[in-house]
């Protein structure tokens, strides 16, 4: 059946609707998948914001240890050891200085650069983490289910 005055017929006008509603949805679709992608982004990187905190705080931590450590190694083997354990301490506040100083972006930055000039090492240092947290998640688990089971005893 044609339409004598345009020359279109009436299936033709269908298929340009349906294709028209194709896109919509597809449009719509896309438009939705950026928004929950940038969604999961911004978690993300309060995540990792959370996350640089805690670690610079424990980094602080562990540099306020070995502060102290000197000491006890300046009473008990002397000075020329002592400076070892303050020189370490030291480097930890300085890099838990310059962690706590950038942005997350910026780290992630640094870490790609990273792997990109030297994959090796970078994939030597995830294995190492990787094998630390397995043994952290397990003793956290044999732990939770020792203390779970108070009437057995393991020595």
């Amino acid at each position: 059946m044609a339409d004598e005055t345009t020359g279109e017929t009436i299936d033709g006008a269908a298929e340009t609707t349906a294709e028209t509603t194709k896109r919509s949805a597809t449009d719509t679709i896309r438009e939705k998948a950026g928004e929950i992608g940038n969604e999961a982004a911004d978690r993300a990187r309060a995540f990792a914001s959370e996350g640089k905190e805690k670690a610079t705080g424990a980094l602080d931590e562990v540099a306020k240890m070995m502060e102290s450590a000197a000491l006890d190694v300046d009473a008990r083997l002397g000075e020329q050891y002592g400076k070892y354990a303050r020189s370490a301490a030291s480097g930890i506040a300085n890099f838990s200085e310059s962690l706590r100083g950038k942005e997350v972006d910026d780290l992630l930055d640094d870490v790609t650069a990273f792997v990109r000039k030297s994959p090796a090492i970078a994939v030597g240092v995830a294995a190492g983490l990787g094998f630390v947290l397995a043994r952290l998640i397990k003793s956290g688990i044999d732990a939770a289910s020792d203390a779970a089971d108070p009437g057995t005893d393991k020595s």
